[in-house]
This record gives C-alpha cells, structure tokens and sequence, in this order.
C-alpha cells in the first residue's frame, strides 16, 4: 500500500510572514477559505508567529475576531499555529499564568494544533505550553528548532524528540527556519527520530537556498509523514516550495497524496492577484523570491538577512555588509551555539552590526544580550564563551533554574487594570502581549463603533 503524504498549508501565515512581511488582511483572503477548506490539507497553518502583533500593529484587526471568523469558515480543516514556548508571540519570557490562559484562549476560540517551539530548544522553557495544550484538548506539535553546529548533533535532537513525547507531544515538527537541512541530513534526521519513536513527523523548511524540494523528497523516503508547503503564487524565496509541484511529484513517485488539484489550482488563480497587488506596491520585493546561498555559509535566515540590510543602511554603513555577515556565525559561536529563530536571530545579528561598527567586539551589547548571558532565555546549546561572558556581565549574577518561576503571575492584576476596557479575556491577553498596540486598538474599536451608532441615528 501507497505511504500517504500529508500537507500543511502555509499561505495564511508562514507563506505571507516569509514574503511580505505577514500584511495580508483577513479580506483579502476571506473569498477563498472554503476552498482551502475543501482542498485535503492535514492543517492550515493561520494563526502565531507575527500575525497577532501585525494584525494590532498595521491591520488594525482583532487577531481573536480572525481566528474565530477562519474557524467559521473552515469546519473541516485543522487550523494550526506557531507559538514560541514561553515567549509565546512575543520576544521575552511571560508568567505561567499568561502562557496557560493563551493557549486554553487559542483552543477555545477554534485551534486545533499547536506547534511550540525554543529558540534554545530548551525544553523548560516548552513544558508549560505544550501541557496546557494537551490539558486544552488540542494537539501539541513539539518542535526542533534545526540548526547545525558542533553541539547540535542526531544523537541530541533525538534525545531532545523522546523528552517532547513524555511532555504530551502527539507530533514531532523539525523546524528548519533558514532553509539550511540539506536533502541527506533531512534523510538521516527522520530515519534517526523514527527509529527512536513512532510519531508522525512535520517537517517545515523555507526554500531560501534552493534546497527545499529535494530535502523534502529525501525526508518522505526516510518516512516523514507530512511536509509544509505554500500555493504556488506564494512560494518559493524565502516561503515554502509549493504545494502543487510537490503534490505532483509525490504523486509520479508512488505516493499517495489526497489533496483536490481543483481547489488548489482554483487556490493558486487566485492567489495570484494578491501577490500581483503586493507586487505592485513595492510590499513583495524581489530579493525575498530569490535563492540566496550564503545562508549555507552563514546561517542567517532570509529574515534575518533583510535586518542585517536595513541596520546597516540607517547607520549609512552599507559598506560593512560583508563584514558583518562574517560576524554573525562568530557571534552565534561565542553564545553558545543558538539555532537562528525569534528572538536569537535578532540578537544576534545585532550584536554583529555592533561589533563591526564599534570596531571593538562585545563593546556594547543590547539589554536582550545581557539577559541572555544571565540565562534568562534558557540554557545554550552549548556554554557561552567565558571570557565574553565576564566582560558583558561584569559582577551581575546568573539566574539558576528557569526565569519563568521567578516571574509573578500577571492576569488577575491586569484583568482588574482593565475594568471597563476590556470586553473578554482575549482582550486581557492582547493587553499582556502587546500593551501599548492593544491599548490603542482598543480605543479605535470604540471609537469605530461610537461612529457606526451616530451614523444609524442620523439615517434613522
């Protein structure tokens, strides 16, 4: 009998987040939810990552309402989202309480998979969301966050896959953020992680350096069970490879695909319009469609990339490009190692712009980099160098055990903070998240709604 391959389907979140910066709004993309829905996906992956801080931020949509208006319209689909662990959608740790109502929140309100990830692939820092989804009746996706280095070897990540079942994982996601795992590397990887459990295994890889399909192709030979992927319109480039060409290739290789080529070419029709209007407005630039291989060399993720760029050209110092792109896997050595993922990659590549421009490494580093050598982000993958780590944090002591238990519950306080402000507990957690941007929606979804009653007086 075939082996089924199963898709994700990305354009609702990693596809757009990857190319144009996670700005598509919920009616652009609302007249083809249905379709979506009827096309065969294992999941569709909407919701997590940057797309609760853009819809506050730029769209000035309730990331709630969108979720809840995706599940309406798609009943038959698995909707599934990204959250990173302790930090949760954000960029720094938050209290147990916080992470249990978000994730119970999120379930409530219509997700069905959670894919938990660390930077650090510290598994303390996982513990919390992962039993809250498994607590939540959802399923938990427990996460590798892939990178090479000395330390990250099968043998870890392995051990690391057996410490996620015992914690409730139902699924195992390799998440390959800067498109780095090369076709054998994904062969030995699931052959190792399969050996060792019988779970179903996700892998997500972008195809910034070209090397996607053939990874995936590989990764399914060695028994993956399902691989994410974004309609074609959207793919490629910093994105996902797409979804059709996959389909059709699995399918020439004996596999069984069950996907409904009619609603993703009805899918891919119409995707094309958006990206064309992104196109249009200088959004969607033509470097995030390209291959770029210095990630092989480097590491750096696309994203990460594109930051490097714009630092360097506020500081008018495009010349040192070079020169940092050089830094960064220096630094990431001298940190211990840490895979290129929210927040690490922003640190890190930061802390290479400030080291090439100061002319002297570690002269001043970033609040976020201080709190790192302390171990506010968890233990590193391997140790931090010694002699650095004395110079940034002086006399200041290390942190024992996980941050999150020295942090004091937050809800209850914050729920009393916005009597008569906010309407439900997802607006408290909006508030926990991201104060200042949940504030000032807050007051526009009042102000709107304030507008709409006197207009209806007036018609009236």
């Amino acid at each position: 009998m075939a082996k089924k391959v199963q898709f994700v389907e990305t354009v609702l979140r990693d596809a757009n987040q990857s190319l144009i910066a996670t700005r598509l709004p919920f009616e652009k993309f609302e007249p083809m939810l249905q379709t979506i829905d009827k096309a065969g996906y294992y999941a569709a992956e909407c919701w997590g990552g940057a797309t609760f801080d853009v819809c506050l931020r730029y769209l000035n949509e309730d990331p709630w309402e969108r979720l809840r208006k995706i599940r309406k319209a798609m009943p038959n689909t698995k909707l599934q989202m990204l959250l990173r662990g302790q930090n949760v959608l954000g960029y720094s740790h938050y209290p147990d309480d916080f992470v249990k109502l978000f994730v119970q929140k999120a379930v409530e309100n219509g997700m069905d998979v959670i894919r938990i990830f660390d930077a650090l692939n510290d598994v303390k820092n996982l513990k919390v969301a992962m039993e809250a989804t498994v607590n939540a009746g959802a399923i938990a996706s427990g996460t590798i966050s892939y990178t090479t280095s000395p330390v990250h070897t099968h043998a870890k990540y392995v051990e690391m896959v057996k410490e996620l079942k015992e914690m409730g994982a139902s699924t195992i996601c390799i998440k390959d953020m800067a498109g780095i795992m090369g076709p054998q590397e994904a062969y030995d990887l699931v052959s190792a992680i399969k050996d060792a459990v019988d779970m179903p295994i996700d892998l997500h890889t972008h195809s910034t350096t070209g090397l996607a399909f053939m990874t995936y192709l590989k990764a399914v030979e060695a028994g993956c069970d399902i691989i994410d992927t974004a309609i074609s319109p959207f793919s490629g480039g910093t994105s996902q490879p797409a979804t059709e060409t996959l389909a059709y290739a699995l399918r020439q290789l004996g596999y069984e695909v069950e996907l409904n080529d009619e609603c993703t070419t009805k899918m891919a029709d119409y995707f094309k319009g958006i990206r064309d209007e992104f196109v249009a407005d200088g959004t969607l630039m033509p470097k995030a469609m390209a291959t770029d291989t210095q990630c092989l060399t480097y590491q750096v993720p696309g994203g990460m990339l594109s930051n490097l760029l714009s630092q360097l050209k506020q500081m008018n110092a495009l010349d040192k490009f070079d020169e940092a792109l050089a830094e960064t896997p220096k630094v990431r050595a001298d940190l211990g190692y840490p895979p290129l993922v929210t927040p690490t990659s922003q640190m890190v590549g930061v802390q290479a712009v400030r080291n090439v421009l100061d002319g002297e490494r570690y002269k001043t580093v970033s609040k976020e980099i201080k709190a790192y050598c302390r171990g506010e982000y968890g233990t590193t993958p391997a140790p931090i160098n010694a002699e650095i780590k004395a110079k940034i944090l002086g006399d200041e002591k290390e942190l024992e055990g996980r941050y999150a238990d020295t942090l004091a519950p937050i809800v209850e306080d914050t729920r009393k903070k916005l009597e008569g402000i906010a309407r439900s507990d997802e607006d408290v957690l909006s508030y926990i998240a991201f104060p200042n941007l949940a504030e000032k929606f807050f007051e526009e979804r009042k102000a709107k709604e304030e507008n709409e009653v006197t207009y209806t007086i007036v018609e009236a």
